[in-house]
């Protein structure tokens, strides 16, 4: 992390939960962040879109805030089961997640389409989270630093700004796997993004946030939260509990050692 890029740790809940449950892991939450006065970073849960209102209720008053974990590219229409990025707003949504990767392989989501998706995000007055990353097949074949790069000019959408968009780097074959790149592999990729960043949008976009997103949890965050380009983490698994994600917000501090 570096000073003037202030970290951001997101909660991606995905499918888990239901009212209750969502709830109660805000207040859990809220009660942990009371104690420890003063942490850095902005934080953020992305519930399923059946439980925002209420985690939006609960989190009132705390410093968390929510997001959605998708929207439709249009403000209305006939577009049955879609939710727009206006009614996320409408509830009290302030950050949407766009093209995370299991929206791009279960539903076939590609890069234009993100991009119209953050778009739409941004017309609400929302910042998108827009996420991008490669595959083992990728990876293993050095294409992964060329891949984010594509995706950064097709699926970022422009007039990005550090005020208007967050990036989240996700390694596909990390999420959920347990397996992490090593530290020289994401300071690898974050350079590279921001990089491809400055290059497409000015000299401006080196403020843009880039998260790190793949089997992020207490025991790994703080050397990758240590690394100089990245300003954060998009956090699955470990943010459905209270206490792991807390150690995950604490480790963002500029306190953290890369020992924590």
């Amino acid at each position: 992390m570096q000073p003037g890029r202030r970290p951001l740790i997101a909660g991606n809940w995905k499918m888990n939960g239901l009212k209750a449950d969502s709830s109660a892991r805000v207040r859990n939450l809220a009660t942990l962040l009371r104690g420890a006065a003063g942490l850095p970073a902005e934080i953020v849960v992305c519930p399923p879109a059946t439980q925002i209102a209420a985690v939006v209720e609960a989190a009132a008053g705390t410093p968390i805030l929510v997001g959605g974990q998708d929207c439709h590219g249009q403000p209305k229409g006939a577009h049955t089961g879609d939710v727009s990025a206006p009614m996320l707003a409408d509830l009290g949504c302030r950050y949407v997640i766009v093209g995370h990767s299991e929206r791009r392989a279960n539903h076939g989501e590609g890069d234009a389409l993100v991009a119209a998706k953050a778009a739409a995000v941004r017309a609400a007055g929302l910042v998108p989270i827009i996420c991008i990353g490669e595959t083992a097949a990728e990876r293993n074949a050095g294409q992964a630093v060329a891949v984010a790069g594509r995706q950064i000019d097709a699926s970022v959408p422009a007039g990005t700004t550090p005020a208007n968009t967050v990036i989240a780097y996700e390694p596909v074959w990390a999420i959920g796997t347990g397996r992490t790149p090593t530290i020289e592999e994401i300071a690898e990729m974050h350079a590279a993004i921001r990089a491809r960043l400055v290059g497409r949008f000015g000299a401006p976009a080196a403020g843009v946030r880039v998260l790190y997103g793949g089997s992020m949890k207490p025991e790994n965050a703080g050397p990758i939260l240590q690394v100089a380009d990245v300003d954060g983490g998009l956090i699955g698994g470990a943010s459905l509990e209270a206490a792991d994600f807390f150690a995950i917000c604490r480790a963002s501090g500029p306190e953290a050692s890369a020992g924590d």
